[in-house]
């Protein structure tokens, strides 16, 4: 399937790459088709709108630079997009890359969970207030002692 993306044009992706988010993610509800590409540079991906070439986020997986992440997702949730088992879901963040140079931060509040079985997503909501929109990538690194 040909797919027209922000960062990289024109591409061929797999029907393996494709992820469907029912739901769309918070902002952007119409938006229910994506694709999963990876980055240039690891270990971010890209989640592209199958529909609409200037919807994409960039992804990571936030264990890498948190540890201690504790996505506490209901049940119900997991549910909706058939998670019978946690080692069968994928978990992400969405990065913001500020153009006036400041710092890159993840959002933990609301990480985008995917069935790895059947590539479906929902976007979750995280009530502990120890996850905020947007947490400094580069320092929680740094205070990980990896940085």
């Amino acid at each position: 399937m040909k797919v027209d993306t922000k960062a990289f044009g024109l591409i061929d992706a797999d029907e393996k790459q494709m992820v469907k988010i029912p739901q769309g993610l918070f902002g952007f509800e119409d938006y229910v088709k994506y694709v999963l590409v990876d980055a240039e540079h690891q270990p971010f991906f890209w989640l592209q709108s199958v529909d609409e070439k200037e919807i994409a986020f960039i992804l990571i997986n936030p264990f890498i630079f948190r540890k201690d992440y504790e996505a506490n997702i209901t049940n119900e949730e997991l549910a909706d997009i058939g998670i019978t088992s946690p080692e069968n879901a994928l978990i992400f963040v969405i990065v913001t890359v500020p153009q006036d140079g400041g710092p890159m931060t993840a959002n933990l509040q609301g990480p985008l969970v995917i069935n790895k079985e059947n590539m479906t997503g929902v976007q979750a909501i995280l009530s502990d207030a120890k996850w905020r929109t947007k947490h400094d990538i580069i320092a929680e690194l740094n205070n990980s002692g990896k940085g």
